[in-house]
């Protein structure tokens, strides 16, 4: 299994390598198993599943990375943060928008996915040998994965079907459903590439069990993605639908700051457990270094953001802090009591569906049911929530609790660009007072190419199929 892991990095797809802190990636528990008898006792079958699982703690997907990965680069390509003097200036070319062919932007995550991909691939070609009673579990479990890489490249890498009238038929990416390393695959559409990930999650959703073990997928989890991807699509009512189908609360207000400190797990619907002897990944260095009083942070809460969360809004005290004289922020910064940023991987939350909800009824002209979506997050923010909002102001309200409840979550950049909207920062400096030193570039057009960011030039050059990005 070694050496095919080897080869496909060799496949168009998966270019370069992968950083020392992602040795994880080369520990999957079949590694030491030749394909033709990896496969096949029930155990096999779990064993291989929890590789692709453990693909996803590879620090650019949700493992933090210095070059930018799932948890921070949707913000940093955004404005929820402000660069920040006192750190190592990472992922500047990613926050400054400068990246072209040449500069790999991205590549980690473009290798972890297709990665990702290509296990799951490689167990759903040996799916028809297995008899277990786990069978369409774990089919469900290897297609939603498969999905969620895809769509991790996809909304980096194209525009988004909602983004410009054009988006549907413009470049999407490279639909890979066969472990072959000799592949060169074109590029799909937009239209096709989020068809087929729909149509796929949607299988999984029929597949997959209503529980399953913590750090893995079950129903719930495949919905809310769903209703993602719907929404992402401009499907409004599918949108809906599948958040219906999402059965976990939001989580109470009393809970809130517990969920980031790992003291309790509510609202979550999908995370990956994060403890020292097993993974052990300190995954809030993304953001800072350091004690409160002693902080070295790589990016700031931009100051106009930190200055939208209102004061009886819980999401301030669970997602900021001030130290060392900045707007510091607390996602991910640890345990009580600890700042080592070494806190259970999040990744799918029961909010989201209430809001993409909030967002289709809107979109459907369904103003009440909308506020009525929206205000069960706010009321479960706030202790007194704002509401009765209707037309361009409940659009707006709706957008604002999106951006507060996901700052610093793997949205923001996204969210943007499927609105057909450009990222407009405030100029405003990396102090807590907003004085200090402001990130080098403040605005992106809505037009801007750079939205789109560029395939490496180590990829087209293994892979003349793959066509780049326009203007880059």
């Amino acid at each position: 299994m070694k050496k095919i892991i080897f080869k496909i990095t060799l496949l168009t797809l998966i270019v370069g390598s992968f950083t020392a802190c992602d040795s994880e990636l080369d520990q999957v528990p079949f590694d030491e198993f030749g394909t033709e008898n990896a496969y096949v006792t029930a155990q096999d079958f779990e064993n291989a599943i929890r590789g692709v699982y453990s693909t996803l703690t590879a620090g650019p997907l949700y493992g933090g990375s210095d070059s930018g990965g799932m948890y921070d680069a949707p913000d940093i390509l955004a404005d929820n943060v402000t660069s920040s003097t006192g750190g190592r200036f990472t992922r500047r070319a990613l926050h400054n928008w400068t990246y072209g062919p040449a500069d790999d932007p991205m590549l980690g995550l473009y290798n972890a996915a297709y990665v990702l991909i290509y296990r799951s691939n490689l167990l759903l070609s040996n799916i028809e040998d297995f008899r277990g009673e786990s069978k369409d579990n774990i089919v469900g479990e290897a297609k939603a994965l498969r999905a969620m890489a895809h769509l991790h490249v996809a909304t980096f890498f194209a525009k988004i079907p909602t983004q410009s009238s054009d988006a549907n038929g413009s470049l999407g990416i490279p639909i890979v459903t066969e472990p072959d390393a000799n592949a060169t695959p074109s590029r799909a559409t937009v239209g096709e590439t989020y068809q087929f990930i729909a149509s796929e999650l949607a299988e999984a959703a029929n597949l997959i069990n209503e529980t399953n073990p913590v750090g893995r997928l079950n129903k719930d989890g495949v919905n809310l993605l769903l209703s993602r991807v719907y929404l992402y699509m401009g499907e409004w009512q599918k949108a809906i639908d599948a958040a219906n189908l999402v059965t976990k609360p939001v989580a109470p207000r009393s809970s809130v700051v517990g969920v980031w400190e790992d003291t309790n797990q509510d609202g979550l619907l999908f995370y990956i457990p994060n403890e020292t002897g097993v993974l052990g990944i300190n995954v809030g260095v993304t953001w800072s270094q350091g004690s409160p009083n002693q902080l070295r942070p790589e990016y700031v809460v931009s100051y106009e953001l930190y200055n939208l969360f209102d004061d009886d809004d819980i999401r301030k005290e669970a997602y900021t802090f001030q130290g060392n004289g900045y707007n510091a922020i607390k996602k991910l910064f640890g345990r009580p009591g600890q700042s080592n940023g070494q806190v259970d991987l999040k990744i799918l939350r029961a909010a989201e569906a209430h809001l993409n909800k909030a967002e289709a009824l809107y979109n459907l002209g369904r103003e009440a049911d909308a506020l009525a979506a929206l205000d069960v997050v706010r009321t479960n923010r706030y202790t007194t929530p704002p509401s009765g909002e209707t037309g361009t102001a409940l659009r707006d309200a709706i957008r604002l609790e999106r951006r507060l409840e996901f700052a610093f979550e793997s949205q923001r950049f996204f969210d943007l660009k499927r609105w057909g909207l450009g990222i407009s920062r405030d100029g405003m400096g990396d102090n807590s007072d907003g004085s200090g030193q402001a990130s080098e570039s403040q605005n992106l057009s809505s037009s801007s190419h750079r939205l789109q960011l560029p395939i490496s030039q180590r990829a087209r050059d293994r892979n003349p199929n793959l066509e780049q990005n326009p203007d880059y």
